[in-house]
Formats: structure tokens, sequence, C-alpha cells
């Protein structure tokens, strides 16, 4: 009886196993996305781009040991910035900043027209190459973008300020 009662436990323990995992495989984990207005982009994505903000796009250079210039003015005075360099990292911030904005704006509305021909299911074949190609040109010219204005920071520092940068940021190598 109690090799019957094991069988018994295995059998719908293993019911219950294929029954959750028959139902995890089906579940989209987007479920929460489908309200978005871009299907692509969340709300804060899209507030990111607009603003000009990073989106993680430097990651390559940040995580390397090239200072983004937004940390850079935050920390100017814990990594001893001078004035001639406080000022010039300013500046590539402003441009850097300026320029986001133009193509995280563009980017946002290339997202929008993609995101549009499936909504509107008007998308042809045909046309999806040059709709996607529209996205993720300026999707690279946003990345070169952010992470050129941290190859010219790291131009104008020392390697003392570099290591008290990662320092902060908590890069510890």
């Amino acid at each position: 009886m109690k090799f019957v009662s094991t069988i018994a436990v295995v059998l719908l323990s293993n019911a219950a196993f294929a029954t959750e995992q028959h139902q995890h495989h089906t579940m989209s984990p987007y479920t929460e996305e489908t309200g978005r207005q871009i299907k692509s982009l969340s709300e804060a994505d899209i507030d990111e781009l607009m603003r000009g903000g990073g989106w993680g796009l430097a990651k390559p250079a940040e995580l390397n040991g090239y200072p983004g210039p937004s940390h850079l003015l935050a920390m100017k005075n814990e990594i001893g910035l001078t004035q001639e360099q406080v000022h010039r990292v300013q500046s590539i911030f402003a441009d850097m900043q300026r320029r986001a904005i133009q193509e995280g704006q563009r980017f946002v509305a290339a997202e929008r027209e993609l995101d549009a021909v499936f909504k509107n299911r008007s998308v042809a074949e045909s046309q999806l190459p040059a709709l996607i190609d529209n996205a993720e040109e300026s999707r690279s010219r946003l990345r070169m973008i952010h992470l050129s204005a941290h190859l010219e920071v790291k131009a104008i520092l020392t390697p003392e300020q570099i290591a008290k940068y990662n320092e902060l940021r908590g890069y510890r190598k």
C-alpha cells in the first residue's frame, strides 16, 4: 500500500509540474506591455530618450573607464576637476544632450511608425526593412553621440581623476 501511495504522489506531482510548465510556456512575459503607446518602448524609455538621457547606450565606455560627462559634473568636487575641465565637460555635455534630444526624438518617431503599421494591420513585408533600418540607424547615431562624449571627456582627465571617478561610481577592478 505504501508503494502505491508513493507512486500516486509522484504521478500527481508530475501532473502538477507539467500543468505549471505548460502555463508558464503559454503565458507571455509581455502581457503588461500591451497598453504601451509604443510597444517596444516603456514610458520611462520614451522619457529618457526625449530628454537626451543615456538609456544605457554608453555602457561599453562607462564600464571600461571612460567617464560620462553628466556624472563627472555631479562629482566634480570629489574628483577634483579644475575650472577649465568643468567648463570643457559642461560644453561636451551640453552638445551631447542637444544632439541626443534631437536623435532621441527621431528614434522614438521611428519606433512609433514601426509600431503603427503593426497596430493598424497595414504592414507590408516590402516596407519592413526600411522601417527597421530607419529605427536602427537612429539608435546607432544615438549610441555614437553618447559614446563619443565619454571618449571626449576621458581625453581631458588625468589618470588619477579617472581612477577616482571609477571608485566613486563603484567600479573596482
